[in-house]
C-alpha cells in the first residue's frame, strides 16, 4: 500500500467507486501476499486515527483466517482496531474515507457484527462493549473489512486469541478449514455469506474457551 492517510490511498482499500461487492463464501488458497498487504493497512489505519484517539493506546491487528499462513480464506483481508473509545462517527468516517474505507451496513437487517457483536453465552460484561464500527473496502480488486471495536470488548480479544491457536495448532486449523469448506458447500447458493459465518460461531467459541 501507498500514500499517507488523507492522500490517494494505496492498494488495500482505495479511491476507487463501486458497490461493496457480496454473495456467497469462496475460499482460495492462502495467499503470502495478505500479510503485507494487511501491515501496510493497518499502518495507514495508524496514521489516520491519530488525530481522534491515542492510536498509542490502541492495538492493530491482521485477524481472521486470512492472517493464518496454510489456511483457505476468502480472499477479504479482515484488520481490527481496539481503541479505549469508539470515535464520533462523522469523524471517524471522515477520517477513513481518504482512505477507500465506507461505512458497511451488513447484508441483511440482522447481519451480525455490523454496530454490535453477539455476546457468548455466560458473558457478564456490560452491553456498552459490544458496540463497534464495521467498514469495507471500496476496491473490489482489493476486498478488505475493518472492524473498529472496544479495547475492553471481549470479542475482540477473542478474535486474536483465535488466530493466534490457529497459527499454533496444524490440527485445529485443518479441522476449522474442513468446517469452512463444508459451510462454503452448504451455502453456495446464498447471496450473501452471512449463515457461513454464523455456522462458524460454535466452533470458534469452543476453541476460544480453552
Amino acid at each position: 500500500m501507498t500514500g499517507p492517510a488523507g492522500g490517494g490511498g494505496g492498494d488495500l482499500a482505495s479511491r476507487a467507486s463501486g458497490p461493496i461487492q457480496s454473495g456467497p463464501a469462496v475460499l482460495v488458497p492462502h495467499d503470502p501476499q495478505w500479510a503485507p498487504l494487511a501491515a501496510e493497512g493497518l499502518t495507514e489505519l495508524r496514521r489516520a486515527l491519530a488525530p481522534l484517539v491515542d492510536v498509542s493506546a490502541c492495538t492493530f491487528d491482521h485477524i481472521g483466517s486470512t492472517a493464518v499462513p496454510g489456511l483457505a480464506a476468502k480472499a477479504s483481508i479482515d484488520l481490527q482496531v481496539l481503541a479505549p473509545a469508539l470515535p464520533e462517527p462523522t469523524a471517524l468516517d471522515a477520517a477513513l474515507a481518504p482512505l477507500g474505507w465506507v461505512p458497511a451496513p451488513g447484508s441483511r437487517p440482522d447481519s451480525p457484527g455490523v454496530f454490535r457483536d453477539i455476546p457468548a453465552p455466560g458473558d457478564t460484561e456490560p452491553e456498552e462493549v459490544w458496540a463497534k464500527r464495521l467498514f469495507a473496502s471500496s476496491n473490489p480488486a482489493r476486498p478488505a473489512i475493518l472492524h473498529l471495536r472496544l479495547s475492553a470488548s471481549p470479542f475482540g480479544r477473542r478474535t486474536v486469541a483465535f488466530r493466534d491457536r490457529l497459527r499454533a495448532d496444524p490440527d485445529l486449523r485443518a479441522s476449522y478449514e474442513e468446517l469452512k469448506r463444508q459451510l462454503a458447500a452448504a451455502h453456495a447458493g446464498d447471496p450473501d455469506y452471512d449463515d457461513y459465518t454464523r455456522g462458524k460461531t460454535a466452533f470458534i467459541r469452543a476453541a476460544t474457551a480453552r
